[in-house]
């Protein structure tokens, strides 16, 4: 029902034709809308209700239950309780309210990257942004292939599972992410009714085996004693115990993931009837309730399984080679319910976990289309979802072949992302309410910055490779985006030019063309600067007497933009009549300017250049840093690429 009626007389596309075709469909258009988890959907396609987007970022955030509680337990002990308790409250009290302003202010899915590219310009700004999406890419693929490895180990742990899976741990994980590619490859909206059953499924079974759990616990009152006793010999003084348990916190922080998700695809939320793309009002109030219900369904599972995991499990089975080692309430189903209730619980793990990355691949999907193409950064086919899903499972498989689907070897490089980027939205929401002059939102956003920076520095200390893996994907990021910023420097960057009333009336003055057009520096606009721009266009490059004589000016605002809108304004100055136009750079805007006038008025346009003086290598480096630099060859090399026919091609006089 996606494609448009066939023509029957129409030849049938080349194999390859039609797999450019399929890759390509949704490709988003100049103007930013796209068919990915969180671009603009077309007129009348329905939204999600908030609970069901919840469920996909739940797949994420939810899953981690299947070996948060054992991280508890080996790096906290009897003390894992209290440290649990602290995770929470950063959880309620840190992170949710951090996030739920960030809902806010990037209604659109942007999340915190682009709060902060807002406080920075020009090439700043992006610089920022590559290295934030760096962290994001570290994030967001670290989840993918982590939590497949993870749901390899889970499904290899099974006492039901076939010997020929021991020892075929990568096989396994590279089938588990192409099974879930193909999930993305299908389409988005099947991905979120995946998301939904899992994450019911899942936390129907958690409820189960925790309420079974704390009836055990309850009817062993010597479990429980003997805890308590443990508790009280380590750790007598209960200021203590709470000091090492905040220490001992930012281990656990991989509890706190999905929340940097959670915005990345709340434009998938299902809005108001009074809503408007400027204030999405019930697309943020459901944003806001999808994150608060969130956050306090995964307070309260964990909470309830780090207590019933460090009473009623051994301490001997958390550690490597333990039974409950990264699988605590699976070891407890299997403990008090049985085999084969065990087995649905280990299944149902291994599913979510196999899906916990879709949160993550739409996130993916979500930022790098709204980021590098815009900054001339990425190919224009990154606008599409399909190729990008098969860009990053392949990204994927070799991170997956790399660290041989260790889990513990990535866990590292997974918390440096997530924290990184809870880090820098704590940021922007303080330095957002300290604009705004909220002097107590300020405070309070503002110790939580200090907390969340305390944990990421605590955890790039004790696990520094973490930080080593995040630095590849900056250095990947930022090197492959500079280089397509090169390879792209000469594509026509506007994606509209509209001309002024006035400067319509210029070009209608002259009914049978050529146009002449003499590019002159907006810096000089001096009666006597025209006057010799036009004797020296005269002379050199032979501007003919009788033809209308007409400047083109091009402000430079910020070069290190890209796509921008063309805003052409007519004015008369000394006498001359003169088109004004701002753009990221000279001669890419005045390439645009020049195919438009050609366009709107059947005539061909003749552009008159001076001839740039400098080093003709330092003006090259001016034009694709500065966007000034050689104007003249530049432009006409622009046009070249622009119109492959010469006889529709604008003309270059330079002199």
């Amino acid at each position: 029902m996606s494609r448009p009626p066939a023509d029957p007389s129409a030849l049938r596309p080349t194999r390859k034709a039609a797999l450019a075709s399929w890759l390509m469909f949704g490709l988003e258009d100049a103007k930013g809308t796209h068919q990915g988890p969180g671009g603009a959907a077309p007129a009348g396609e329905k939204k999600h209700h908030w609970w069901q987007v919840m469920c996909l970022t739940g797949v994420d955030y939810f899953s981690t239950l299947g070996y948060q509680p054992a991280i508890a337990a080996l790096a906290a002990g009897a003390i894992s309780p209290l440290a649990t308790l602290v995770l929470v409250a950063v959880t309620l009290l840190g992170a949710l309210p951090v996030y739920r302003r960030v809902a806010g202010e990037s209604h659109r899915g942007e999340g915190s990257i682009a709060m902060l590219e807002r406080l920075l310009p020009r090439w700043r700004g992006k610089i920022l942004v590559l290295v934030l999406l760096g962290f994001a890419a570290t994030d967001f693929m670290i989840t993918m292939t982590l939590s497949a490895a993870d749901a390899t180990a889970h499904l290899i742990e099974n006492p039901f599972a076939p010997n020929v899976l021991h020892g075929n741990e990568v096989a396994v994980t590279l089938v588990l992410l192409a099974l879930f590619a193909a999930v993305f490859l299908r389409g988005f909206r099947e991905a979120i009714g995946v998301a939904v059953v899992l994450v019911v499924l899942y936390l129907a079974l958690n409820v189960v085996v925790i309420t079974r759990a704390l009836g055990e616990a309850a009817t062993h009152p010597v479990a429980v004693g003997d805890w308590w006793q443990t508790l009280n010999t380590s750790h007598g003084n209960p200021l203590m115990a709470v000091a090492i348990a905040l220490l001992v916190f930012p281990k656990l922080a991989l509890g706190l993931s999905g929340f940097e998700t959670g915005v990345a695809v709340m434009p998938q939320v299902r809005g108001g009837a009074g809503d408007t793309e400027e204030n999405p009002a019930g697309r943020i109030q459901g944003t806001r309730r999808m994150l608060t219900t969130a956050a306090v369904i995964m307070s309260s599972f964990l909470v309830t399984s780090s207590f019933v995991t460090v009473v009623l499990i051994p301490a001997d089975e958390f550690l490597p080679g333990g039974e409950a080692n990264g699988r605590a309430l699976a070891f407890l189903a299997h403990e008090y319910l049985g085999a084969g209730f065990g087995t649905v619980y280990d299944l149902s793990t291994i599913a979510i976990l196999w899906f916990a990355g879709a949160s993550a691949m739409a996130g993916l999907l979500n930022l790098v289309p709204r980021y590098l193409p815009r900054y001339g950064m990425a190919p224009e086919w990154a606008k599409a979802v399909r190729p990008l899903v098969l860009v990053f499972t392949l990204t994927g498989f070799v991170i997956t072949w790399l660290f041989e689907a260790d889990v513990d070897a990535q866990g590292g490089a997974y918390a440096t992302g997530v924290l990184v980027l809870m880090t820098s939205a704590a940021v922007a929401v303080t330095l957002s309410a300290r604009r705004l002059q909220q002097r107590k939102r300020t405070f309070g956003f503002g110790v939580i910055s200090v907390l969340f920076v305390y944990t990421t520095v605590t955890n790039i200390i004790e696990r520094p490779e973490g930080i080593r893996i995040a630095g590849f994907f900056i250095l990947g990021i930022v090197s492959i985006s500079l280089l397509s910023r090169v390879l792209r420097s000469f594509e026509l960057h506007a994606t509209h030019v509209r001309l002024d009333t006035q400067a319509l009336e210029f070009l209608a003055e002259n009914l049978t063309g050529p146009i002449g057009i003499i590019a002159h520096e907006p810096l000089r606009q001096s009666a006597e600067a025209y006057r010799q721009k036009l004797a020296s266009a005269t002379e050199a490059s032979h501007f003919p007497a009788d033809c209308q004589t007409l400047f083109l000016e091009v402000t430079v605002d910020d070069s290190s933009n890209f796509e921008t809108e063309l805003e052409v304004r007519g004015v008369v100055r000394h006498g001359f009549a003169v088109l004004e136009v701002h753009g990221p750079v000279v001669p890419n805007t005045i390439a645009s300017v020049l195919l438009h006038i050609r366009d709107v008025t059947g005539l061909m346009p003749h552009v008159y250049f001076r001839w740039t003086e400098g080093n003709p290598a330092v003006n090259l480096l001016r034009f694709l840093v500065l966007g000034e630099g050689e104007i003249a060859p530049v432009t006409r090399e622009i046009l070249r690429e622009a119109e492959p026919d010469v006889t529709q091609r604008p003309w270059v006089h330079v002199g």
